[in-house]
């Protein structure tokens, strides 16, 4: 290269792309032989699965194949040109896609690796990656490096969250020579041996032309060359300098779905998508669900709400066994006013798994149980760096509750863990420079427990108070705000990108999907519902205090009948002031056998489980006995509902939310209507690839903030 003027542009396919970082001066040489080294490690130690280079057949044919397969396990590894791409998955899947894609006018051509590179089963090896690059300085590229990710020129920062995504991301490399044309390149040079990327530059020809011609670069969804490219037409940038102002943005059309939101996020929690799966009650995020997110790279929160501690642990050694040690998921930590100490217990049994992520869910303060999950474990990282290894992503629809969640734990708090021996004190002093939360989820009118807050109005001002608190505090960490409730459409969840969210967090719409643990009945009703069908109604767990849940209206009768429960709780003594004419109608429509049967049914589950106070009292005071009998019609309605009991289909508890009825809508045109074509990924990859749709369309990609940058 001495004889030869500087590349104005450069571009590596798959571990290439080091190369062309390291060339750029983003590190050193030795640092790059290091990461080389460390990501060939990691790679080698990833087994099973398989890839499969299709060739002669264009990639929406393609995707038309594997749809048609239902090939939900295959993922894109390469996509190299118009009539080249590769396919990364379970090998007995590939195989069995070989007739179809031969069928199809293609040809299917095995590779010989020893794992299914660049794609989700590359997950923990990314996230290992990514622990290595955090001890490596990258600075500024001082010449513009396209990256497989996204097809587009680095930018400045966050190069360490791409070559970590690059691992499990396909590799665009056809949309890069797209790219490299709209930017007027028209010669290249490649170093290493072979020409297999020359010719693939010749294989793009007609796309170049077209970028070049004025179109605009945009990625679509490996080979271990490290090609160079070079335009010796254009000025080659000086070789401490960044390129000049002239630089296109480091934006595409159409934002990938993988970049939207924030790249932190995607790091911290080890996902391809800023985007979560929500607990839903009693196991209605069900193991099944969480194992289906996992497996494709994301994350969902197993809900514990309403759950026995043994069915919680025998739900985590499921997700151990589907998942492996390192498994990818996160368990629901609610809180119950009315027993602290199913708090503290659920939290000694996380402790004791190791669980890595809760979602601390219904909080109105911050609790010792959640600090001493939070804290467990902190310790400091290289140069001092407060680190705590187990993170809580807090649901919040209050400012009260967010500006908590957002501040240091509070010191007595902590103190009274230290004295009481359930932390250390380096634990405790690390915990004071960390904020009890660094992922804040703004909920807006939601299923289940909900203020019917609006997110327009939400997000704003919950940005606002946590930029205060950001100056308020020093802190080494950043605090990242995500969106919850109504999302059940791609225009909600861009609109939440658009309004500042970091990330998403569905939960209504996975309802409604084969994984869901609720009933076929139920998930019926679910997909009959639009946006109008949907209602508000008392929450079982809080009765006495009026607290609300938004449940399921279309088809049950159960708002109206809950609403009337708490009419006659405000209004009378006890069960005995009711009259017989009440009484009987609540025994039949309700309840389905007399009050006092009811009540024995609660005294005798207390008693097995040892919990005699509560009885105690109620039956020494009218009104809280009265609660207590009238909170077992909630429980009955949810139990019915994830039975199916078609008898008391009138009386199913559903919580949902519109967002059911409009994701609906959406379903209809992309052909997930019926609910077992469902699937919690899918839906997730429906949600996201519609959203960076949209916001390519009417932003033109270059307004809406991608990977944490900002144009």
């Amino acid at each position: 290269m001495d004889s030869e003027p500087a590349p104005a542009f450069l571009a590596g396919h798959s571990v290439g792309e080091l190369t062309a970082l390291c060339a750029a001066g983003c590190f050193g040489f030795e640092s790059g032989l290091r990461l080389v080294k460390r990501r060939g490690e990691l790679m080698g130690q990833a087994a099973g699965g398989a890839m499969a280079a299709v060739v002669g057949l264009a990639a929406d044919s393609l995707a038309t194949v594997l749809s048609h397969a239902q090939a939900d396990d295959v993922d894109v590894a390469n996509y190299n040109s118009p009539e080249q791409t590769v396919l990364s998955g379970p090998r007995e899947t590939l195989d069995a896609l070989a007739t179809r894609i031969r069928a199809a006018g293609g040809r299917y051509v095995p590779l010989n690796v020893s794992a299914a590179f660049h794609s989700r089963y590359m997950e923990l090896a990314s996230r290992q990656f990514a622990a290595d690059l955090a001890e490596v300085r990258c600075a500024p590229p001082r010449i513009p490096v396209i990256a497989n990710a996204t097809a587009q020129p680095y930018p400045d920062r966050n190069i360490a969250d791409l070559l970590t995504r690059q691992i499990t991301a396909p590799v665009r490399w056809r949309d890069s020579m797209r790219t490299l044309a709209a930017l007027g390149v028209q010669d290249i040079v490649e170093l290493g041996p072979g020409d297999v990327l020359t010719r693939l530059w010749a294989a793009c020809s007609s796309d170049r032309e077209n970028a070049s011609e004025g179109g605009t670069p945009c990625p679509t969804a490996s080979s271990p060359l490290g090609p160079l490219s070079r335009q010796p037409h254009l000025p080659a940038p000086a070789p401490a300098t960044r390129p000049p102002a002239t630089t296109p943005p480091q934006r595409s059309a159409r934002p990938s779905t993988a970049s939207l939101g924030s790249a932190t996020f995607r790091r911290d929690f080890g996902v391809r998508h800023a985007y979560l799966a929500g607990s839903m009650y009693r196991g209605i995020s069900s193991v099944d669900l969480v194992v289906r997110m996992a497996n494709a790279g994301l994350l969902g929160f197993f809900g514990t709400g309403g759950l026995p501690k043994t069915e919680v642990e025998t739900a985590i050694g499921q997700l151990r066994t589907a998942l492996g040690d390192t498994g990818l998921f996160g368990m629901n930590l609610l809180y119950d006013i009315r027993r602290p100490a199913a708090e503290s217990a659920m939290v000694d049994l996380y402790l004791r798994h190791d669980i890595r992520f809760v979602e601390a869910a219904a909080y109105t303060a911050i609790t010792p149980a959640l600090v001493r999950f939070r804290l467990h474990g902190a310790h400091r990282g290289p140069g001092g760096r407060p680190v705590a290894p187990r993170r809580v992503l807090a649901k919040v629809s209050r400012p009260e509750v967010a500006t908590a969640f957002m501040s240091p734990p509070p010191k007595e708090v902590v103190d009274r863990l230290v004295t009481q021996g359930l932390l250390t004190e380096q634990e405790a002093a690390v915990g004071h420079e960390l904020p009890v939360s660094e992922d804040v989820c703004v909920e807006a009118d939601s299923a289940g427990h909900t203020d019917g807050g609006v997110a327009l109005t939400l997000v704003p001002s919950f940005t606002r108070l946590r930029d205060a608190l950001v100056r308020r505090y020093s802190r080494p960490v950043d605090i990242r705000l995500g969106a919850s409730g109504g999302l059940g459409a791609p225009e909600a969840v861009a609109a939440a990108f658009v309004l500042g969210a970091d990330f998403v967090v569905t939960g209504s719409v996975n309802q409604c999907t084969v994984e869901a643990g609720t009933s076929a009945l139920a998930k019926d009703m679910l997909a009959d519902l639009d946006v109008q069908d949907t209602t508000y109604a008392p929450a079982g767990d809080m009765f006495e205090l009026g607290a609300r849940v938004q449940v399921m209206r279309k088809g049950t009768l159960f708002a109206a009948r809950a609403n009337k429960l708490y009419q006659l709780y405000r209004n009378h003594g006890g069960i005995e002031d009711l009259d017989a004419r009440t009484r009987a109608t609540l025994e039949s429509s309700c309840f389905g056998q007399p009050l006092e049967e009811v009540w024995e049914r609660i005294r005798q589950r207390h008693q097995a489980r040892g919990d005699t106070t509560d009885i105690a009292r109620a039956e020494a005071a009218p009104k809280l006995r009265m609660g207590m009998v009238f909170r077992q019609y909630f429980v009955d309605s949810t139990i019915a509902a994830m039975d199916g009991t078609v008898e008391d289909k009138v009386n199913f508890q559903v919580h949902c939310g519109p967002a059911m009825g409009a994701f609906n809508r959406f379903a209809d045109e992309t052909g997930l209507g019926p609910w077992r074509k469902r699937h919690a990924d899918t839906i997730a990859e429906a949600l996201m690839s519609g959203a960076a749709d949209l916001l390519g369309r009417h932003t033109g990609g270059t307004s809406i903030p991608v990977d944490g940058t900002v144009p």
